[in-house]
């Protein structure tokens, strides 16, 4: 088998040629690389494109920051778009060029809806299309340039099999009835938001761990986490290379009083030694901050809810495990547990009820609305 032959679109005028080509294609597949391991602020740097068929290209999104000629074809119903793990693609390329997607394909989601256990891109193409794949660009900073030929080989590698995997899939998917079911995910993929970037002192409750600390512990991770989201803005280097969210935690936990002490405790990150003293002096205004002014509970968190609630998320937990067994895929698919809380919560008594939670998806009232009911009630 020869390979796709490849093309750089590093210009205006070859981005619009793509387009024109792309328009008439029956189906593309297509992937990111992004640069958030390195950076503060993460942005897409290279869009990896095959075309039914088999050509390729890369799309140099360092050179070309407005891909406007390509949005028709990604919102064109009559073009399949094939992604694996297409979340952070959707909402990538939504929040970097405005553009929006209909009709997808998710090789990721279809195999955990097939109830597959591997996968991840480099087992699926192996599994279905017998071709073993390299992984060992993941990493890099796709931000610099030139790319290297092992970049650019990765890069491709990432979308040339796209087509084969999602007609394997696609043909399972219709053995085991489950077409519908992928076809409303795929839906619910195309039509996820780009989130803003999030900010704030109390943004220090995403890092793993925070929930398990004291409020006075909390007052001097936000101080602490301030501190580090300044100084990763700074560097424009992302905050888990200015100070490990584990070492962060440690560092609250146990709120050393002295300069040596914080040296010690930042001996796994000797750049940052010389930031010591102000690192001390974030500590001691946690340390000193008033009652009034440690952080507050988040709203809704360790809320009582009724004995009725818990049985009916005991009955729904109980019902999706044996289902789940049943059909041998993991429980997440068949309810996630953010789903049971909002079934146990909404206590439906009606099909449509059921459809109104959010979330539910219709094929789960379609082939399981009567089971849910009765675990509801």
């Amino acid at each position: 088998m020869t390979s796709a032959p490849t093309r750089w679109i590093r210009t205006a005028d070859q981005l619009g040629s793509l387009a024109d080509q792309l328009s008439g294609s029956r189906a593309i597949g297509f992937d990111i690389e992004a640069d958030s391991l390195h950076h503060y602020t993460e942005k897409v740097c290279l869009l990896q494109v095959t075309a039914f068929g088999g050509d390729a290209w890369l799309v140099d999104t360092i050179a070309l920051r407005d891909l406007s000629p390509l949005a028709p074809v990604f919102a064109d119903a009559s073009i399949l778009k094939v992604v694996h793990g297409g979340d952070n693609d959707v909402t990538s390329m939504r929040r970097d060029f405005g553009v929006t997607f209909r009709t997808m394909f998710d090789t990721s989601i279809a195999a955990r809806l097939l109830g597959d256990t591997e996968l991840g891109l480099q087992a699926l193409v192996r599994n279905e299309v017998g071709v073993e794949l390299t992984k060992g660009s993941q990493k890099d900073d796709w931000s610099k340039r030139p790319l290297t030929p092992k970049q650019e080989a990765y890069a491709l590698a990432d979308v040339a099999h796209l087509m084969q995997l999602a007609a394997r899939l696609t043909e399972r998917l219709a053995a085991t009835g489950r077409t519908e079911w992928a076809r409303e995910e795929f839906a619910a993929l195309a039509n996820l938001q780009a989130g803003a970037k999030r900010s704030g002192p109390d943004e220090f409750r995403r890092i793993k761990g925070s929930a398990k600390l004291s409020r006075r512990q909390q007052g001097v991770l936000r101080e602490l986490h301030v501190w580090r989201e300044e100084r990763a803005a700074a560097a424009d280097r992302p905050p888990f290379r200015i100070v490990a969210p584990d070492v962060l935690i440690a560092i609250a936990e146990r709120s050393p009083t002295t300069i040596d002490e914080v040296e010690e405790m930042l001996a796994s990150h000797p750049r940052q030694v010389p930031e010591s003293d102000v690192i001390l002096t974030a500590i001691e205004r946690g340390l000193n901050l008033p009652e009034s002014e440690l952080p507050a509970r988040p709203v809704g968190e360790r809320t009582n809810h009724s004995a009725a609630v818990h049985r009916r998320a005991e009955a729904l937990r109980t019902w999706r495990d044996t289902q789940a067994k049943s059909l041998k895929l993991d429980p997440s698919v068949v309810l996630s547990q953010r789903l049971i809380e909002r079934l146990s919560l909404g206590a439906p008594r009606t099909l449509d009820e059921l459809a109104e939670i959010e979330g539910i998806r219709q094929w789960r009232v379609t082939d399981w609305g009567a089971a849910l009911l009765a675990a509801c009630a």
